[in-house]
Order: C-alpha cells, then structure tokens, then sequence
C-alpha cells in the first residue's frame, strides 16, 4: 500500500486572497485599533498614534528578519529585556607565586623494565598456579620471614 507524503508543509494556505490566515488577523487587528483610538483619542493624538499602530501591523503581516517572521524578533527583543541576565566574568588579581625548584625542573622519568617473553610466562604461570592452588602469593615462600 503506498502512502501519499505531505509536501510543502512550511508555506501557509492562503485564506484571505493573497493573504494567509495569520497575516489577515494582524491587519485586521491593527485595522481595529486604528478604527479604536480614532474614535476615542482626540483627532491630534490619534494621527501621532495611528501610523505606529499602521506600521506595527504591517511590520507582523509581511516584514521578515531573516526569513523569520517579525513577531519572533518583537518575542525575543521583549524576552531578554524583561529576562534575568547571567554575568559571570569576574576580574580577580592574581596572586604571583614563586616557583619551587621541582616546579621549575624537567619532570623525572620513570624508568619501566621491559619483560621478556621467558619472564613474562614465568610470572603468569606463577600467578596461574598460586590462584588455582588457593593460597596466598606470600603463603608459599618459606624463606620469607
């Protein structure tokens, strides 16, 4: 059975004409608030008003900041001024420390023998054997002591 895979699923319908269903509610919206503070603010306060809230509602319709929509910089901008900020760098003086003649010198090699290969089978026979027999690796020397 084959099924049908959704294709162009980050472009909106259009609803409204040219106009998806998000950008005629912010129109319509600022068309509303234009036809609000018109009648209720006096004539010289609302012709200072009424291009803001023209320019807003245009700005939400059409306007993106880098291919995203203009409400999510009016988000992000309202998020960090009202948000609580983190500074963390702090400037400490440093205390000056001498150095010690350890510090100062080269670090010491350690010196590791090699093993070889009729060693190294003496020893895990050794170890193979005192492990089977149960006893303690200091048990067995009676030398020791």
């Amino acid at each position: 059975m084959r099924f049908q895979v959704p294709q162009f699923i980050e472009i909106e319908d259009k609803v409204v004409g040219p106009l998806t269903l998000k950008q005629f509610m912010y129109l319509a919206g600022g068309a509303g608030m234009i036809f609000v503070v018109y009648r209720l603010l006096p004539l010289f306060v609302s012709i200072l008003v009424i291009p803001v809230i023209l320019a807003l509602s245009l700005a939400l319709s059409f306007y993106k900041v880098n291919n995203k929509p203009f409400i999510d910089l009016l988000e992000a901008g309202f998020s960090f001024y009202t948000g609580e900020k983190l500074y963390i760098w702090k400037k400490q003086d440093k205390k000056i420390v001498p150095k010690t003649e350890t510090e100062g010198a080269e670090p010491r090699q350690v010196y590791v023998p090699r093993l070889s290969d009729s060693k190294l089978k003496d020893l895990t026979w050794s170890l193979d054997v005192k492990q089977n027999l149960g006893q303690n690796p200091n048990h067995g020397d009676q030398d020791a002591g």
